[in-house]
C-alpha cells in the first residue's frame, strides 16, 4: 500500500469540472484502487444511507474503499426500501423522524413508538439521540423545556426505553467550534459548547450499564484533553470518527504523535465512521425547494458517487498515509469564521490541510473492524 496516495494522483483525471467533492478532479475508483485494500474489512458506524436509488451508489463507493458493513440511520418511513436496496449491509439505528410535520410530536412521543418499531421490525440495537444545538432553536425557550437537554424528561422516557430493549446509545452533543465562534456566538440562547456537556454526564453516569457512543470525536475532536477527561470519567463511552470535514480539518491541527498517542490510550473505544449522507435528491437536478437539508451537494448519479468516495477518500488518507497537503474536499466552515477565503484566486473551493496519521496496521484493524465488532457484540448485533 503507498504511503501517499497523491503520488498515484492524476489531477484532472476526471473530465468533470471541480466541485467541492472533488477539488482536484480525481478519479475516485483509481484512488480507491491505488489506496488498496484496507488492513481489514472496514465497519462504518455511522452513516446515513438513504434513498432507494442512492443507496445503490453507496453501496458500490463502499465496496471499493473496502467497507462491508454500515450502521445508519434512515426515517422510519425509508428503512424498508434501504433494506431492499443494500440487504444486510446495513444495520439500522433508531432514528427520529426530522421531516415530520409535527416535530414537536415527533421528537417525543413519536421518537418512543420508532424506537420500538425499528428493534421489533428492523433488528435495531442502537438509537442516536440527536441533540446538536439547532435544536435549541427548533424548540425554543419554555417550549424545549422537556427536550433540548440532554438530561430532560423526554430524553430520559427514550434512553428508559431503549435500555429496556437491550440498545445501546449514540448521541450527537455539540457541534463544531466553528459553529459556536459564529452561527452560535450568541451564549444567552446556546450556551457556551461545554454546557452541552453537563447533561450528557449525567445520563452517562445514570445508565452506566448502557453503552454510549458520542459521534463525531465526542463533538470536539479541537479538544483532545477535554476527550481524555470524558472518556476517562466514563467508561462505558466510545467515540466514532464521523463528521468526515469536521474530523479531518480538526485532527489534522494537531501533532501527529499526539493523535496517535490518543487513540492508543483509548484504543477498543474509537470507532471508524464517515457520517456519509445518501439520498435520492442527489441524482437529479433541483427545481424549487429541496426536502432534504443537504440535496444541494450533488446533482446527479455521477456527483453523488464522487461525493460519497470523497468521504472514504480523505478518511482513509487521513488514518493510513503520511500525505501532508489540502484535503480534496472543499470546508465552508473555514468561511465561516474567514469570509474572504472562501475561494482562492484561480475560483478553487478552498479546503484545510490533511495530515495523514499512518497509523500502524494492527491499530488500523482496531480502529476500522474489531472495535465496532466488540461494541456491536455487546448489544447483540453482529457487523
Amino acid at each position: 500500500m503507498p504511503t501517499n496516495p497523491f503520488d498515484f494522483i492524476t489531477r484532472g483525471a476526471s473530465p468533470f469540472p471541480a466541485s467541492a467533492a472533488n477539488r482536484f478532479r480525481l478519479d475516485y475508483r483509481r484512488e480507491a484502487a491505488a489506496l488498496g485494500p484496507a488492513p481489514t474489512p472496514i465497519v462504518d458506524f455511522h452513516t446515513h444511507v438513504n434513498g432507494k436509488e442512492a443507496s445503490v451508489i453507496w453501496r458500490e463507493v463502499a465496496g471499493l474503499y473496502g467497507v462491508h458493513k454500515a450502521l445508519t440511520m434512515v426515517r422510519l418511513p425509508e428503512a424498508a426500501a434501504v433494506r431492499d436496496a443494500v440487504g444486510d449491509m446495513v444495520e439500522f439505528i433508531a432514528f427520529v423522524n426530522f421531516r415530520a410535520e409535527d416535530k414537536a410530536h415527533a421528537f417525543r412521543q413519536g421518537f418512543l413508538d420508532d424506537i420500538r418499531v425499528f428493534h421489533r421490525e428492523f433488528g435495531s440495537r442502537m438509537m442516536k439521540i440527536w441533540n446538536a444545538p439547532r435544536l435549541w432553536e427548533m424548540f425554543p425557550g419554555t417550549e424545549g423545556t422537556d427536550l433540548v437537554q440532554l438530561d430532560s424528561p423526554w430524553r430520559l422516557r427514550q434512553v428508559e426505553l431503549a435500555a429496556s430493549l437491550g440498545m445501546g446509545v449514540m448521541v450527537h452533543v455539540a457541534d463544531p467550534d466553528t459553529w459556536f465562534a459564529t452561527r452560535y456566538a450568541d451564549a444567552s440562547v446556546f450556551g457556551r459548547k461545554v454546557d452541552h456537556y453537563r447533561g450528557f454526564e449525567v445520563m452517562l453516569e445514570r445508565f452506566r450499564g448502557v453503552p454510549w457512543v458520542a459521534a463525531h470525536m465526542g463533538g470536539w475532536p479541537e479538544n483532545l484533553d477535554f476527550l481524555d477527561g470524558l472518556l476517562g470519567r466514563h467508561p462505558n463511552l466510545s467515540l466514532d470518527s464521523s463528521a468526515t470535514k469536521w474530523v479531518v480539518r480538526e485532527l489534522s491541527k494537531h501533532p501527529r504523535e499526539r493523535v496517535l498517542r490518543f487513540f492508543e490510550r483509548w484504543r477498543g473505544r474509537i470507532l471508524f465512521g464517515s457520517d456519509i449522507v445518501t439520498t435520492d435528491e442527489h441524482l437529479r437536478p433541483k427545481e424549487g425547494a429541496t426536502a432534504h437539508p443537504m440535496a444541494d451537494l450533488a446533482d446527479s448519479p455521477r456527483a453523488a458517487f464522487d461525493l460519497y468516495a470523497s468521504r472514504y477518500q480523505a478518511l482513509r488518507m487521513m488514518f493510513e498515509t503520511d500525505y501532508a497537503g489540502e484535503s480534496p474536499i472543499a470546508d465552508p466552515d473555514l468561511a465561516m469564521v474567514n469570509p474572504g477565503i472562501l475561494n482562492t484566486s484561480d475560483g478553487t473551493l478552498t479546503a484545510p490541510l490533511l495530515r495523514g496519521l499512518a497509523m500502524p496496521a494492527d491499530e488500523l484493524s482496531g480502529f476500522y473492524s474489531r472495535h465496532a465488532t466488540r461494541w456491536a457484540g455487546d448489544v447483540g448485533l453482529r457487523v
